[in-house]
């Protein structure tokens, strides 16, 4: 196998992390609308909280998709190559984004409305389904052997990234505009923005190379002919743990990128740009905890690094809520900064680690299904079961107890995974 030169390397690196911040702030423009607009916007024959509810109902519809496009993608990113999957999904999510900016409401074409939504979330979710296999892989296997864990947070960055572009760019509008118009118009500027942004990343991904590790697969015919029943075959164990393992990162991720907007604004009653403040912090501190935690993982290994964080997400999770319900701006901060450190330690590593689980020959899809699968087991609808525990018990404790039981869970399969950092 040949070792990719540095320039090449640094294209790649930047493909995989502008490429997924991208395709991470159309999906979580979707999740801030959730939040603020989509209910009024597409439900308003509901009451305002059944409104949020079903608003995020097809929030975590999105996801079901996700496994089926992890599926999709992995089969023919393991028989066609990983590059034209990056390219592909990119178009995917952009078209489906751009369509939710130009959908007309539940006023204007009823029932259609909430319809359409559903479908154009369902797309969304496919592409997601393969967009991060695809650039943890393509970052990995270019990655000099001491340094994967590194080159492979480039794609796991993309996640605070895209959610810190998404909370500016509603952030912009909100105050840009008054509520009126916002509410008429000003919510379909951040999506259809998305155009402009995957022109851009189209021209990044269409100047890299094909990974060298399917280079090699094509070269020697050792492609899988069906990699998903192979892997399924072969590497049931590391599928069923790597899974696991992440349904704590995404649940959590979602109840503090996509719940907790809603939640200081409709139930602490505190402004926007208050909460949109405080969750572009908190992504600021988990973009930066993940390349520090990538780094580190490639010291000590990536099953330490990912135990630090899984750990502190669990130790952390009735503080969180406790530090929250003060309404106090300083500790609010502390909050979202020390549970987004956990984030952050409990996915830097994960490209590396994934990618280290699963065979060249099917590697594109163990990774992409693994991803998938915890994405919805966890982050599916964790917006949704929040919601609806507040609503029920009228305490954010419920919540905390949530949390703890997701970390505990994924806790639990990491320790049970073999650290995989010496695979060649």
């Amino acid at each position: 196998m040949t070792v990719t030169d540095a320039p090449q390397l640094r294209r790649v690196a930047l493909a995989s992390a502008v490429g997924t911040t991208i395709e991470w702030y159309d999906y979580f423009i979707y999740s801030t609308a959730a939040a603020l607009v989509f209910g009024s916007q597409f439900f308003s024959t509901l009451s305002p909280a059944s409104g949020t509810l079903a608003a995020f109902a097809t929030l975590g519809v999105g996801f079901l998709a996700r496994p089926i496009g992890g599926i999709l993608w992995g089969h023919f990113g393991d028989r066609l190559g990983r590059k034209g999957m990056l390219v592909a999904s990119l178009l995917l999510m952009g078209l489906a984004t751009v369509g939710v900016g130009l959908l007309p409401t539940y006023a204007q074409i009823g029932v259609w409305a909430p319809i359409l939504l559903l479908v154009l979330r369902l797309l969304q979710g496919l592409s997601a389904g393969g967009e991060w296999g695809g650039a943890a892989l393509m970052a990995v296997e270019h990655a000099p052997t001491g340094r994967r864990g590194w080159f492979g947070s480039f794609a796991q960055i993309g996640v605070p990234a895209g959610l810190i572009l998404a909370q500016l760019v509603f952030f912009v509008m909100s105050n840009l505009v008054d509520k009126e118009q916002f509410a008429a118009w000003g919510w379909r500027v951040p999506f259809l923005l998305s155009i402009l942004l995957v022109g851009v990343g189209l021209v990044i991904r269409l100047r890299i190379e094909e990974s060298p590790v399917f280079r090699a697969l094509r070269e020697e015919s050792a492609r899988s002919r069906v990699p998903v029943v192979e892997v399924l075959r072969e590497r049931p164990k590391e599928l069923l743990l790597a899974s696991v393992s992440f349904i704590a990162n995404t649940a959590i991720g979602y109840v503090f990128l996509a719940y907790l907007l809603s939640y200081g604004t409709k139930i602490l009653g505190l402004s926007n740009n208050l909460m949109l403040v405080i969750v572009i912090i908190g992504s600021v501190t988990w973009l930066a905890a993940i390349m520090i935690s990538a780094s580190w993982s490639d010291r000590v290994g990536r099953k330490p690094v990912y135990l630090v964080g899984s750990v502190l997400l669990a130790v952390w999770a009735f503080p969180f809520f406790l530090l929250i319900d003060t309404r106090n701006a300083f500790w609010m901060i502390v909050a979202v900064v020390v549970l987004n450190i956990g984030l952050g330690a409990s996915y830097g590593p994960q490209s590396a680690l994934f990618a280290g689980m699963f065979e060249p020959r099917y590697r594109y899809s163990g990774a992409s299904i693994s991803y998938a699968v915890g994405a919805v087991l966890g982050g599916g609808f964790a917006p949704l079961i929040a919601t609806a525990l507040q609503a029920r018990t009228e305490t954010s404790m419920s919540v905390s107890g949530y949390m703890l039981l997701v970390a505990v869970i994924s806790l639990a399969a990491v320790l049970a995974i073999r650290e995989p950092r010496n695979t060649p």
